[in-house]
């Protein structure tokens, strides 16, 4: 796990807005923090790529240098996924791209709930990078239910998943269901999760924030 938010950075700053529930009335503020955060974990995740030296040719000569060489998926949940995908975007303009709709189902409007996946559009991810992104790690089931849907799209060579907030619940839970080698990239991590499964103190609904309020 990269845990940035343990270290001083300017990370902090967005997260705290994200956070205050008087800031969040601004609905594009709140979009745009989320999406600055995705640039964040995506440059430091940028580092752990695989590189190789190619020559670039300028208009007074040539030049060699490192480029990334992975091909990237990058596959977020919707809708609160979008922002950050976005962050993403901005960095790996190159990668392709997954989008896929999780959503929790209670029943009877008791505490539990099972998540259910009803849409996915997705290209191969037969030996590919695949970056998957969830603002929201609450209880893990949202990501586990994603990776399972994905399976029958190949397996991918390296597994990263990016989250601006996390609970220390939901991430033992992904440590269980992933490969050994995921990298997990966070912005913040919360101690507990509520009984209807929302990370405390966390930020609230991350989908609706962003993009008002669901019937």
């Amino acid at each position: 796990m990269h845990h940035l938010g343990k270290e001083n950075s300017i990370l902090n700053q967005f997260i705290s807005e994200l956070r205050d529930r008087e800031l969040q009335k601004d609905a594009m503020r709140f979009r745009k923090n989320i999406e600055r955060i995705g640039e964040i974990l995506s440059y430091e995740l940028s580092k752990t790529l695989e590189y190789q030296i190619e020559t670039v040719t300028t208009p007074f000569g040539t030049k060699d240098i490192s480029l990334p060489q992975n091909k990237l998926v990058l596959c977020s949940v919707l809708r609160a996924g979008l922002p950050l995908h976005q962050g993403l975007l901005n960095y790996f303009d190159g990668a392709e791209n997954a989008f896929i709709s999780a959503y929790r189902h209670h029943r009877d409007q008791g505490d539990a709930f099972e998540v259910i996946v009803n849409y996915l559009a997705a290209p191969s991810i037969e030996g590919k990078t695949l970056i998957l992104t969830d603002p929201m790690l609450a209880t893990g089931k949202t990501l586990e239910n994603v990776y399972e849907a994905l399976k029958k799209y190949g397996f991918p060579k390296k597994i990263h998943i990016i989250s601006v907030i996390g609970s220390k619940q939901g991430i033992d839970y992904i440590n269980t269901i992933f490969p050994e080698d995921t990298q997990l990239w966070i912005a913040a991590v919360d101690d507990k999760l509520s009984a209807k499964g929302y990370i405390l103190p966390g930020l609230g609904d991350a989908g609706d924030l962003s993009f008002g309020i669901k019937l």
